[in-house]
């Protein structure tokens, strides 16, 4: 007998609700992660501070993410938005090649981000590196003119 598994669903509205939060400059909601619950992708926590938004993987477990970083200097301070696709080392390959269609579901609602990062190991959920993959991909970035 084969298991097939199940078409994944989202719930839009959660998703949609939390994305807004995040984006919203006035909200202290930094971030939203999403996981499963059987097949359907909700909102599973949502926060202020990086090191909470860190505790939220597990090596066992498939997850988005948004969230929300400032860049730039004192002159010109932005928000910034990054996407996570999650998948942690203990994933089963089934599991993990399905994750590919399902961040597409996850897209039509997170449209909006400057990066998009997929992340298997707690030592990549990095603050600093993140703040580095949104100056790369910001364009300009001036920096001083001296060169090392």
């Amino acid at each position: 007998m084969v298991k097939v598994m199940a078409m994944t669903q989202v719930d839009r509205d959660g998703l949609r609700d939390a994305y807004s939060e995040v984006r919203d400059d006035k909200s202290e909601c930094n971030w939203a992660v999403f996981k499963y619950d059987g097949s359907q992708v909700i909102v599973s926590a949502k926060g202020e501070t990086f090191e909470d938004f860190r505790a939220q993987f597990g090596e066992h477990e498939r997850a988005f993410a948004y969230i929300r970083l400032q860049t730039g200097d004192e002159m010109s301070k932005r928000s910034k938005f990054l996407l996570v696709t999650w998948v942690g080392t203990e994933v089963s390959p089934i599991k993990k090649a399905k994750m590919s269609t399902d961040k597409a579901l996850v897209k039509e609602v997170l449209s909006n981000f400057a990066v998009e990062l997929t992340l298997e190991s707690a030592n990549e959920l990095n603050h600093e590196a993140f703040l580095q993959e949104l100056v790369k991909a910001g364009g300009a970035n001036y920096g001083t003119g001296i060169r090392e």
